[in-house]
């Protein structure tokens, strides 16, 4: 057995790795994008793609560990986000104007990313990021030689209301001049909510820890609830691609890994989902997993990162 000098030291998950590149990418109408790079390329070049509310910081885990297989990973923080500034005057708000604006992003992006080097390419998408990863994908974005797709925000929770309701108490809040309002509240120093907070998204809590001392020891990258128009636009987008016949012909190679209980997404739309896309291979987990499955407790992000592992090795060579 190895002595415990031989094996490899803890990832500081509160600090940037080293060796990594942290830039600003210009979008078309020359918004900064707060972009990182890291890893030598040698096994392939990987984009992933985060959630809403999400900042690069929540993934220096994941990132460092593909980096340490050889992939040169690529992320970025969306428009309004993260650093990648904000959209109205409350720097707490997540807005959007349309889900589109997102989509022509990545597809920007994407493309610049693609030309960037040779080799196998993936794409590694969270929640929103899965929607917007499949939505672009229907929409003619040159897919990857693999795509992976964790927890991705297929459906969207809104109990206890019925979605009908859902939809158009958003559609009066917005028509009232409500847009760029919260959705809801969310008392950034409340114990009890964190901890609500933190059972929707992770068992872990000391991976939840890490995104609150982010959250607290730089302020800019810190977000809260969405506006009016960012649920208008979620419950239009998701409903919107369900319908899409193109998902039906997608020829990407496709991995989809899921919760039972997840609280913010909706697993039966995932399910259904996955059953029409010609190449995608579904893994539910149980009870075991919440939202955020790359930063649960290490039994089921092991489990998770080696079945992406065992796919990538499978479909982008």
């Amino acid at each position: 057995m190895d002595s415990p000098t031989s094996l490899p030291p803890a990832f500081d998950r509160r600090a940037w790795p080293e060796r990594g590149r942290l830039d600003y990418w210009q979008a078309a109408d020359g918004w900064p994008l707060r972009r990182y790079r890291l890893g030598s390329g040698e096994r392939g070049r990987m984009l992933l793609l985060n959630g809403r509310g999400d900042m690069i910081e929540k993934y220096l885990e994941v990132i460092q560990y593909w980096a340490d297989r050889g992939w040169a990973v690529t992320a970025f923080d969306w428009r309004g986000q993260g650093g990648s500034g904000r959209l109205t005057d409350n720097p707490m708000t997540g807005h959007i104007e349309n889900f589109g604006q997102w989509i022509a992003d990545l597809d920007a992006f994407a493309a610049e990313w693609r030309g960037e080097g040779d080799g196998p390419t993936a794409m590694i998408a969270h929640s929103m990021g899965g929607h917007l990863m499949l939505r672009a994908l229907a929409e003619g974005m040159v897919a990857p030689d693999a795509a992976v797709a964790v927890a991705p925000m297929l459906g969207i929770h809104s109990a206890p209301l019925p979605r009908w309701l859902a939809i158009g108490i958003a559609e009066i809040m917005c028509r009232l001049g409500f847009s760029q309002r919260q959705a809801w509240t969310q008392r950034e120093g409340s114990e009890r909510q964190r901890q609500m907070r933190q059972k929707r998204l992770t068992h872990d809590p000391l991976r939840y820890a890490d995104e609150l001392w982010w959250r607290d020891h730089s302020r800019d990258i810190a977000l809260g609830p969405p506006s009016w128009n960012w649920v208008r636009q979620a419950l239009a987008s998701t409903r919107a691609l369900e319908e899409d016949e193109a998902l039906d012909r997608l020829a990407v190679p496709l991995l989809i890994l899921a919760a039972r209980n997840d609280a913010l997404v909706s697993t039966p739309a995932i399910r259904r989902i996955a059953a029409r896309i010609p190449h995608a291979t579904l893994h539910v987990y149980g009870v075991e997993a919440a939202h955020e499955i790359l930063r649960e407790l290490d039994p089921v992000r092991q489990n998770a990162l080696a079945r992406i592992d065992a796919f990538l090795d499978e479909n982008a060579r």
